[in-house]
């Protein structure tokens, strides 16, 4: 399977549009003096695509699960080295979840996502250590988190 993008760069600034083969687009941009910071940068980009990634992942297989989220959020923060290409080393990515969830089910559908299914998810892996949690409100208003896995260099698959 072959993927294609097209990007054009604005040569005058950092603003660059990447388009896919149906059109879609992603618009990027950095921060002053380079850019104008009117979009997300590159690497926020690629976080963005970790959280889509899973998040289809997750929604799917709770679905499947028959689990009923009302909410569902994913919020990611990541550390970067300090020296360039300045990689990102350190990513954690938090599920916020409402509804009539189950513990477990939550549970195994992050850790299949992060382990199995979810491509950006591998991909970084490769580079960065990457931590998936959850944070469940269930339907009874009962509040649940816990760490489900740590993937990526020097990190054991829990």
């Amino acid at each position: 399977m072959s993927t294609q993008i097209i990007a054009a760069v604005d040569p005058t600034r950092s603003r660059t549009e990447a388009r896919n083969a149906h059109g879609h687009s992603v618009v990027m941009d950095t921060d002053p003096p380079e850019g104008d910071g009117s979009a997300a940068g590159p690497k926020e980009t690629l976080l963005a695509a970790l959280a889509g990634c899973t998040g289809v992942d997750v929604a799917s297989i709770l679905r499947k699960k028959q689990q009923v989220a009302r909410t569902y959020e994913i919020a990611i923060s990541a550390e970067s080295a300090t020296v360039h290409p300045k990689v990102f080393t350190a990513i954690t990515v938090m599920h916020r979840v409402t509804g009539a969830v189950q513990v477990e089910a939550l549970r195994r559908s992050i850790e299949l996502s992060a382990t199995r299914y979810c491509p950006v998810n591998a991909m970084l892996s490769s580079v960065a250590r990457i931590e998936d949690r959850y944070h469940l409100t269930d339907a009874g208003g009962a509040a649940h988190e816990a760490l489900v896995c740590v993937i990526g260099p020097d990190a054991d698959v829990t």
